[in-house]
């Protein structure tokens, strides 16, 4: 395993805004009737803000992947997924937390050419796992490892 550089600060500002926004809509969608509007717009919230918090995670995990390649053009040309894979290399984030993340893009995957109620109902019911796995990666980011 190679030796990182010193981690770049990572700015979790907007990413813990975004898991509060989720983490919102989920409880205003609990209180809902699945009959009425308001479930409507508070489940289409919550799948807005599952991958806006999906895109951000990957984004602020390539910034902490950085000193582990040789410049920034390694780590920019990574698809996806494979932010994930080096993440849990690396140790930034577990093996199981990797394939959760792994899903968590396969769904994300399926509602960007679905956005049917099957599809969003789907990433409703991977929202609970993937609120803490968020959290703990954000948490993650914050504080280089070793540090």
């Amino acid at each position: 395993m190679s030796r990182p550089r010193p981690s770049p600060a990572v700015d979790t500002t907007f990413l813990n805004r975004c898991l509060g926004t989720l983490e919102h809509a989920l409880a205003s969608l609990d209180q809902c009737n699945p009959d009425d509007i308001e479930y409507d717009v508070f489940r289409a919230a919550c799948v807005k803000e599952f991958e806006l918090v999906l895109e951000q995670s990957g984004k602020l995990l390539r910034k902490r992947l950085a000193p582990y390649f040789a410049n920034n053009r390694q780590v920019d040309r990574l698809v996806f997924k494979d932010v994930f894979r080096y993440a849990s290399r690396y140790g930034l984030i577990s093996a199981d937390a990797c394939e959760r993340w792994l899903e968590y893009r396969d769904n994300r995957n399926e509602t960007a050419h679905d956005y049917g109620k099957v599809f969003a109902e789907a990433t409703l019911a991977l929202l609970p796992r993937f609120l803490a796995d968020a959290r703990v990666l954000a948490d993650g980011l914050e504080v280089p490892r070793g540090a």
